[in-house]
């Protein structure tokens, strides 16, 4: 029955690198399309970050925004997730613009200062939120933001808030972002009254 739930999606998991293909294509544009989602979030010249990013969906699409005097940095704990997503990125001329980078289930190993941080439906699968979003709000400069996006058919409304009162206990402002479909989300910017920390 367990094996059934995670492939469910129904457990805490890392989705594995080959169910990336199902949702991760250029049919996805037209529901997800980044340059409508990011718009206003992501401008030329700064360093972000993709929080779990898989086969490279929006990592892609965040180099092209920020572009040559811009960093991407893509995390993701799958060593096959980075190796098709670097390969995507060289394909599509973009690899000199993204770094990416293994971190540990624990630890993001930020030690960067960064403009925007991108969560996409991906904090439901860690186990110590609390953790991941003190290490994001540390490596947040104080004008930056955090998109966090959840997918409504794994996350619930109650589950979804309670991951939004983690980001305010953790140093985050939560503003009111971008509707994306078939998902929860919201913009998180550090806090004035929280000093940033090293986690």
């Amino acid at each position: 029955m367990s094996r059934l739930r995670k492939l469910l999606l129904m457990d805490a998991h890392n989705c594995p690198w080959w169910l990336g293909y199902t949702f991760d294509n250029p049919i996805r544009r037209v529901v997800h399309n980044p340059a409508i989602i990011l718009d206003g979030l992501v401008e030329e010249g700064q360093t972000v970050v993709d929080v779990g990013c898989g086969l490279g969906y929006f990592s892609l699409a965040l180099a092209r925004i920020v572009g040559d005097r811009g960093t991407v940095i893509a995390l993701d704990v799958q060593p096959e997730m980075l190796s098709r997503a670097r390969a995507r990125a060289k394909l599509q001329g973009v690899d000199s613009l993204i770094d990416f980078r293994l971190c540990e289930p624990d630890s993001l190993n930020l030690r960067d200062s960064v403009d925007f941080v991108l969560a996409f439906w991906m904090v439901h699968e860690v186990s110590n939120q609390e953790a991941l979003l003190a290490e994001i709000r540390f490596a947040l400069k104080p004008a930056g933001h955090l998109f966090l996006v959840e997918p409504k058919v794994h996350v619930t409304a109650s589950r979804f808030e309670k991951t939004v009162e983690v980001a305010r206990a953790s140093g985050f402002e939560i503003v009111v972002g971008p509707q994306v479909r078939f998902s929860r989300s919201v913009v998180c910017s550090p806090s004035a009254s929280i000093s940033g920390e090293a986690p």
